[in-house]
């Protein structure tokens, strides 16, 4: 779909635009100011001293909108901006709605973190009816949505009810970049563990180098560990005697780990689990871990790249509780290549049998560089109305079964225009995924391809840093990575110092 929008030729435009045509129609190309295109949308904004007034039509169909928003004079040229592009967009989004029949339940919202901006309103002391409604005419927000946004602040808060001064404080994500295979929807860094040993080897010495000199750095600086999640790739990729070294070298740097809230192991992969290495968890007294079916339907594993099968899905869970696991997830995708309601009410059924901790109900998205978007033919996926009956259904069984929304996020290109859920049985709720997804502390990115987010205790301006994402880039370059972000966080706390005193 080419779409022109006649009227505005600013291209600071461009992108919020182009993200909500993305809503409506695949693979759209987008243009500001004149040019032949299949769908054309004309503007007209009247910017007064403390209003905006934006006007739309799509001529060929006859269909206009408007929309105005104040624009105080206290408001900076950087705020005053925003503001008009929000408005832009508002009446963007009511013309595609009426013009295709499509009615987006998130509204203007394409952001990744819906509940972060609840969390700021709330936070700024407005009362929920305010914010709900703030969320509904300002944004265009359905009410199911907001419930849902509601709920899930709700739960975290329960969750970690310090969740607004948990700022001094910080995460660690310690990355390992292997898996089995690549599965066809990945981005992350993820390289096949077969044949790479000596890979392995140079970057585990990096990473206990890493992990030894940011304990040492914590620890003097007096800065507490929130939460240690092991992501990757799959951690569980390694030996169980690289695992037993790597949990070793995190007790001698972070002796503070058993006062640490949580310390989860992603072992997504049911073909990397095995005794040995479930037993180094629990002598480590790590028993939150994932196990990730994705699906149970064979079919859709192999199409995906995943190399196990369904009952070794089932097996691994069972195993995993007999050797102490008390905190299991388990992750579903919605959407996947070949399979529809029946296929995804399969999965659930299976799910009910086992009854993880926790559940994520990811919508699938077409990442830019995963093979499955390289490769949109050979994956053919279910329709928007489709997708839309399998979150509705994932809601009803995850009610039904005892389980609570606690966290959300969303992705570019995901089906549907839906979310990624995290449900979780009473109690059981991942503080590290509320901490990564909210925004409210730094984590530590630690390993290749791992990133750190670091994030202001005193304004919460938020900057970003990663580490290589190839093996032997970060072999060479570990040192430096790792005192660049020491530097980083000595700068990020003498700067709260100073400025609380």
């Amino acid at each position: 779909m080419r779409i022109t929008i006649k009227g505005i030729n600013d291209d600071r435009f461009h992108r919020p635009l182009q993200n909500i045509s993305n809503l409506f129609f695949e693979e759209t190309e987008l243009l500001l100011g004149e040019g032949g295109a299949d769908l054309e949308a004309e503007f007209f904004m009247q910017e007064n001293k403390d209003s905006i007034t934006v006007s739309g039509f799509i001529r060929t169909a006859e269909i206009s909108a408007g929309h105005e928003n104040a624009l105080p004079a206290s408001m900076t040229e950087k705020e005053r901006f925003k503001k008009i592009k929000q408005t832009v967009s508002y009446v963007y989004l009511l013309l595609l709605q009426e013009y295709t029949g499509i009615t987006q339940q998130w509204g203007i919202l394409t952001g990744v973190r819906p509940t972060k901006l609840l969390h700021k309103m709330l936070q700024q002391g407005m009362a929920k009816e305010e914010a709900h409604e703030k969320l509904r005419e300002e944004y265009l927000i359905k009410d199911e949505k907001i419930e849902l946004m509601q709920a899930i602040v709700d739960r975290q808060l329960k969750a970690v009810p310090d969740l607004y001064s948990v700022q001094n404080e910080v995460s660690l994500y310690i990355g390992i970049p292997f898996c089995p295979t690549k599965c066809a929807y990945c981005t992350f860094p993820a390289y096949a563990i077969n044949g790479r040993q000596g890979s392995v080897d140079s970057f585990l010495g990096g990473l206990h180098y890493e992990m030894k000199e940011m304990g040492k750095f914590l620890n003097e600086s007096g800065i507490k560990i929130t939460t240690i999640y092991y992501g990757g790739g799959t951690p569980t990729s390694i030996t169980a005697e690289e695992m037993d070294m790597l949990y070793e070298e995190m007790m001698s740097s972070f002796p503070d780990v058993k006062r640490i809230r949580e310390v989860t192991v992603e072992a997504g992969r049911p073909d990397t689990i095995s005794p040995e290495k479930l037993q180094v968890l629990k002598k480590y007294q790590i028993d939150r871990i994932s196990i990730n079916p994705q699906s149970y339907t064979q079919e859709t594993l192999k199409a995906i790249g995943r190399h196990h099968t369904v009952e070794e899905t089932i097996e691994k869970y069972k195993l995993a509780r007999e050797h102490g696991m008390k905190n299991i997830n388990m992750d579903l995708i919605i959407g996947l290549p070949g399979e529809g309601t029946e296929e995804f009410h399969h999965s659930l059924s299976e799910t009910k049998k086992l009854m993880p901790e926790s559940l994520t109900v990811h919508t699938l998205s077409f990442k830019r560089a995963s093979e499955m978007t390289k490769n949109k033919k050979k994956y053919q996926v279910a329709g928007r109305e489709e997708i839309t009956e399998m979150m509705k259904e994932a809601v009803k069984w995850t009610s039904e079964n005892g389980y609570a929304p606690y966290y959300l996020y969303r992705q570019k290109n995901i089906l549907g225009n839906l979310e990624n859920v995290g449900y979780a049985l009473e109690g059981q709720d991942s503080i590290y995924n509320i901490m990564i997804m909210e925004e409210l502390q730094t984590i530590i990115g630690l390993g290749c391809g791992a990133a750190s987010k670091f994030i202001d205790p005193a304004t919460g301006k938020i900057e970003h840093f990663a580490n290589p994402k190839d093996p032997k880039s970060y072999n060479d370059n570990y040192k430096h990575y790792t005192h660049a972000k020491i530097d980083k966080l000595k700068d990020l706390f003498r700067i709260a110092e100073s400025r609380s005193s």
